[in-house]
């Protein structure tokens, strides 16, 4: 079998030819015309009125928080079961995450979790859309609007991803995006906010560039910050989001193959969508009771078979700077980290590895039953 790939990114011809044209430009830094390009065709594909590119997903996050003005006192409502750049910006502004459980089909924030979890304190709901999969916007927007909470969506992994006829990302008072090289689309790094409030997104676009005043030679009102993106990156994401598409299509034909092939064994179970989502499947994730104990295990028989697969995410009141703040037993976020893994999803794939791959994890899975 041909090497298969868990999360490379997909380059070709295309994005050689976008940075061509940034390099012949000379525009290679933060000044030049790809950068706003970009931030038009990206908001213009999901649909909102402004979008603004950082230097990271975690960058992304930081800023919508910071513009929300969180900080000391403040409480930060987050799942547990999520990569660890969700939660760093949190601590990072001084503000103390709350976390809360995931739903055990859908592997999302449990809406009735952070209803519970709300108090004085909480002065943002973080939903995170895991591994593409939308969460329930439905019941998040209803805690949203009873308690005067607002949402800001990490939708990192969920470029391309609805709920309901609207994309993710597009639902919270903001929505943040990462382009690291293992993304949906790469910049090589990269991140994106976007937004429906055109002054926030102005405020963000000048506190990202040291808060330089335009008006005013080398003036600065704000502490700023240095989170622009590149216009090397930029092009990059244009070239990308001309694929975005095709990266969709085949995403989700790689997880109807999994499911097919999969399903053979009963007790493997699948992330779930709700009703009327539709996820991007940036990584396509299963789960068996059987190998509770064994995945690392299990890891290492898929690779000498030329199969990489990642561990699910640890929850996050497991490593040393958060783990006071755990404040429960988060029975499903374990449950699922501890007996899932991530599959091969790298759109480098062609259907026919795929399906190789799968027979192969199926025949694995079923000698450690």
């Amino acid at each position: 079998m041909r090497e298969i790939y868990l999360d490379s990114p997909n380059l070709g011809v295309i994005e050689k030819n976008y940075l061509n044209r940034c390099i012949d430009s000379n525009y290679v830094s933060t000044v030049g015309p790809f950068v706003s390009e970009f931030e038009e065709k990206f908001a213009s594909y999901l649909g909102v009125r402004k979008a603004v590119s950082v230097q990271s997903g975690t960058a992304a996050i930081y800023m919508a928080l910071y513009e929300l003005g969180i900080g000391p006192g403040d409480e930060v409502i987050v799942p547990v079961l999520t990569f660890i750049a969700t939660v760093n910006p949190v601590m990072h502004l001084g503000a103390t995450p709350v976390f809360v459980d995931v739903d055990p089909v859908t592997w999302n924030m449990d809406p009735e979790e952070v209803e519970k979890a709300i108090t004085s304190k909480t002065k943002a709901i973080l939903p995170v859309h895991l591994y593409g999969n939308p969460c329930n916007m439905d019941d998040l927007l209803d805690i949203s609007r009873r308690y005067g909470i607002p949402i800001v969506e990490d939708a990192t992994e969920s470029l391309g991803a609805y709920y309901k006829d609207k994309m993710t990302g597009t639902f919270g008072e903001f929505g943040c995006f990462s382009f690291n090289g293992n993304k949906v689309i790469t910049t090589g790094g990269g991140g994106m906010i976007v937004t429906e409030d055109e002054r926030k997104a102005s405020h963000i676009k000048y506190l990202i560039n040291q808060a330089r005043d335009s008006d005013r030679e080398f003036y600065h009102s704000e502490v700023g910050f240095n989170y622009r993106m590149t216009n090397l990156e930029a092009s990059l994401g244009l070239a990308q989001l001309e694929r975005l598409s095709d990266f969709l299509v085949k995403k989700k034909g790689f997880n109807k193959i999994y499911r097919e092939i999969l399903s053979e064994d009963p007790d493997i179970e699948f992330q779930e969508q709700y009703e009327g989502a539709f996820s991007s499947w940036w990584m396509n994730s299963m789960k068996a009771e059987y190998i509770r104990g064994k995945v690392a295990l299990v890891q290492d028989k898929l690779r000498l078979n030329g199969i990489p697969t990642r561990r699910i995410f640890m929850p996050i009141v497991e490593f040393p700077p958060y783990k006071k703040f755990k404040k429960g037993d988060y029975k499903n976020a374990y449950d699922i980290y501890e007996t899932g893994l991530n599959l091969p999803s790298s759109t480098l794939n062609e259907i026919e590895q795929v399906e190789d791959a799968a027979r192969i994890i199926l025949e694995v899975l079923r000698n450690e039953k």
